[in-house]
């Protein structure tokens, strides 16, 4: 996990200090204050029709896989409305309902994802970004070979599929302590 060494605040060096209920915690002298771990916040959605039986993939960033459509959390907003702001810019879809699947913390970016079922209108014209280099409508069961394989968003398809997730070792998330 990514790990504050300056106060956010003030700039000044930080130092861990005991903190009842949470440990060792860095703490900011000159603030006089705590700085929990920052991290980003994503949505990451799986786009179905109204049937359910579609879902649309899409390539990024010059790679080869499919992948679900994604992006960050702004400042001041909610997850929902990430996601319909998210699904409009990429795929200029408007969201008709979406339901809230699970989370997941994701070292390599420091990031907490948060994952939806978004469902569109699959007869909405889909107007892809400057972001998506491709994308495609497909049934459940090619979403499922086409999905980048051992990927966040393939756990995250599987799992509001199945109702089993089943996160890679390399997607762990820290486990809270069996009391």
């Amino acid at each position: 996990m990514f790990e504050l060494n300056y106060c956010p605040q003030c700039g000044s060096k930080l130092e861990k200090k005991f903190l009842k209920n949470e440990g060792e915690i860095p703490y900011c002298k000159q603030c006089a204050d705590f700085r929990f771990p920052i991290f980003s916040t994503a949505v990451s959605m799986i786009v179905m029709n109204e049937q359910h039986d579609r879902v649309i993939l899409i390539k990024q960033y010059g790679r080869d896989s499919y992948i679900l459509v994604a992006g960050y959390v702004n400042k001041g907003e909610d997850a929902e409305a990430a996601c319909a702001r998210e699904l409009l810019e990429e795929l200029h879809l408007h969201a008709k309902s979406l339901s809230f699947n699970r989370t997941h913390y994701f070292a390599p970016s420091n990031t907490l994802m948060l994952n939806f079922t978004v469902t569109v209108d699959e007869q909405e014209a889909v107007q892809a970004n400057e972001e998506v280099d491709a994308w495609q409508w497909m049934s459940v069961p090619e979403a499922r070979a086409s999905i980048r394989p051992n990927s966040l968003a393939q756990q995250f398809l599987e799992g509001s599929l199945t109702g089993e997730y089943h996160f890679s070792k390399q997607n762990q998330a820290i486990q809270p302590p069996k009391n």
